[in-house]
């Protein structure tokens, strides 16, 4: 990345100074990001296994003259980006991949099975890396204040960025920022919201236990399976009547099993899904109706079942002033932004354990070429408009600069 140039590209900064005229300095070199996320997106690695993304980042960190510290866990890393006195804002970008196929003929298709990158990670990387280098050279103007750019492992599983706080990470950081890609917007849209963006996530599993017996006789046992069917059934429909219609949730199930014969009537049961809210508060109260539900359900076809949850993903919930932040970057940057058009997610995102401990935001960023048809996250044949990834960018080095001068 010697050739520090996106096109025609320059960015203009004066010492002391958020925005203004100044001295022209270039972005870093658009074919050289490119190629290094085509390269990310050849090789993807799942949480906790990014050890070959890490090592290319070290290297390109390394080469600009940073000193990257990698988590304890040995994947993904934090690096610090010193000014000046002042406050310390953070940058984090994604590194993982999902276990699943790969599905475009491109030349830069996974190469690891059943891995690819089909939710944008590889270019949150990509961006961020190049945010960097560009900020890394203001550093020796001299702008206020630290830049902590975090490359995360695991987003995925989720509990990379419960790692990433547990090793320090967000010490004396004052604000926190993220991009995630929006295939359905783009190339160009920055999508704000305040507020909750994002849900919770807990994983729900209910265990179901019953005598057994045969099926030719089931008023002679308890019928687990039919048991089953009614909580996979009727669970969500009573909890829905149950909470207040204004408090955004989904409760849904993914994974049934049980026995193993057609004509046996099994002792042991499961049901496995996800209960998601955007209002973390109200977490505590809906388990513990869902937990009466499941045991009414249980009662009525004469088995056991309990009910057990894990992860505790809370919502992402951005803070009003860091939306701000975003949007006034997101102007100067982009030249436009389409603030508010940006809706609600049932989906999960462990950013949301930022912006428990600190304030922050997350926006969505258009990867789509325009005129394309609109596409969703978390499929085979997921790709970007590389395009973005210049104006990402300009996107993140304009964001750290004006929160280090809020």
């Amino acid at each position: 990345m010697a050739n520090l140039e996106i096109g025609r590209e320059r960015v203009r900064y004066r010492p002391g100074s958020a925005h203004g005229p100044g001295r022209r300095i270039p972005l870093p070199n658009g074919r050289a990001l490119i190629d290094f996320r085509r390269d990310l997106h050849a090789h993807p690695e799942v949480g906790y296994k990014e050890h070959r993304t890490t090592t290319a980042l070290l290297a390109r960190l390394r080469e600009i003259g940073l000193d990257p510290q990698v988590l304890p866990g040995g994947t993904g890393l934090i690096c610090d980006i010193r000014g000046g006195e002042g406050p310390m804002v953070a940058l984090r970008a994604d590194i993982d991949a999902l276990p699943q196929h790969d599905t475009k003929n491109v030349a830069y298709r996974s190469t690891v099975e059943g891995v690819a990158h089909a939710c944008g990670h590889d270019v949150h990387t990509t961006m961020l890396l190049g945010a960097g280098h560009y900020l890394s050279m203001l550093a020796d103007s001299g702008f206020p204040g630290t830049v902590r750019l975090i490359f995360q492992p695991a987003e995925e599983v989720p509990g990379g960025a419960r790692d990433v706080i547990t090793a320090g990470g967000l010490t004396g950081v004052e604000r926190i920022f993220a991009l995630h890609c929006d295939p359905a917007e783009e190339v160009g849209f920055l999508g704000l919201r305040t507020g909750a963006i994002t849900a919770s996530y807990d994983k729900i599993r209910v265990e179901v236990t019953g005598p057994g017996g045969h099926t030719a006789r089931p008023y002679l046992t308890a019928d687990l399976v039919t048991a089953i069917a009614a909580m996979a059934k009727d669970v969500p429909a009573a909890l829905a009547r149950e909470i207040d219609p204004r408090i955004g949730h989904v409760l849904a199930f993914g994974h049934i099993s049980a026995g193993t014969a057609a004509n046996s009537i099994p002792t042991t049961g499961l049901l496995e899904g996800s209960l998601r809210l955007l209002d973390l508060a109200e977490v505590p109260s809906v388990i513990e109706k869902l937990r009466r539900l499941v045991a009414a359900v249980a009662a009525t076809y004469k088995v056991e079942a309990t009910l057990l949850t894990s992860v505790g993903l809370p919502p992402t919930v951005n803070e009003a002033t860091s939306v701000e932040i975003f949007r006034d970057s997101g102007i100067r940057a982009l030249g436009e932004v389409k603030d508010g058009s940006t809706g609600q997610s049932l989906g999960g995102e462990d950013f949301g354990y930022y912006t428990v401990e600190t304030k922050g935001a997350l926006a969505r960023f258009g990867v789509r070429t325009p005129g394309m048809p609109k596409y969703d996250l978390h499929k085979g044949g997921f790709d970007v408009d590389e395009d973005c990834i210049a104006l990402g960018v300009r996107l993140w080095v304009a964001t750290a600069l004006r929160a280090l001068h809020w």
